[in-house]
């Protein structure tokens, strides 16, 4: 394994790290760590710059989604500055996943992300 897949697969740890933080506190430390200071979040549903903004959408999905996680589908994609995968939103007591995506990350100079593009492949009815 490379340095630069190592790279690519360590920004994704820290930004499933934030998005399965259990509590407030967890959540900016994790959204600190795996985020440059202005960066960005856009999916169909949000578009938000910032770590307080970030942490926001993200305790929203778990607002909506209550005793679900994220995983890695699938492995890492990555050249220069940027990456991309795959996801699902599973739940914790009967494993299924009604929420699945791609996104596309940007890495700044200390590998923090300084954007996501984010795309929903599937998604629940009245979701």
């Amino acid at each position: 394994m490379s340095a630069n897949t190592d790279r690519y697969e360590n920004a994704v740890a820290r930004y499933f790290e934030a998005w399965n933080a259990g509590d407030p506190e967890a959540l900016a430390k994790a959204v600190t760590a795996a985020w440059a200071v202005d960066g960005g979040y856009t999916d169909p549903l949000a578009d938000v710059r910032g770590h307080e903004q970030i942490a926001a959408v993200i305790a929203a999905a778990h607002a909506q989604f209550p005793g679900f996680a994220f995983r890695l589908t699938g492995r890492v994609d990555g050249h220069h500055d940027t990456a991309r995968f795959s996801w699902e939103l599973v739940s914790e007591a009967d494993r299924s996943a009604p929420v699945a995506g791609s996104d596309v990350i940007t890495l700044d100079a200390q590998d923090r992300i300084t954007s996501v593009f984010g795309f929903l492949d599937r998604v629940p009815a009245g979701a």
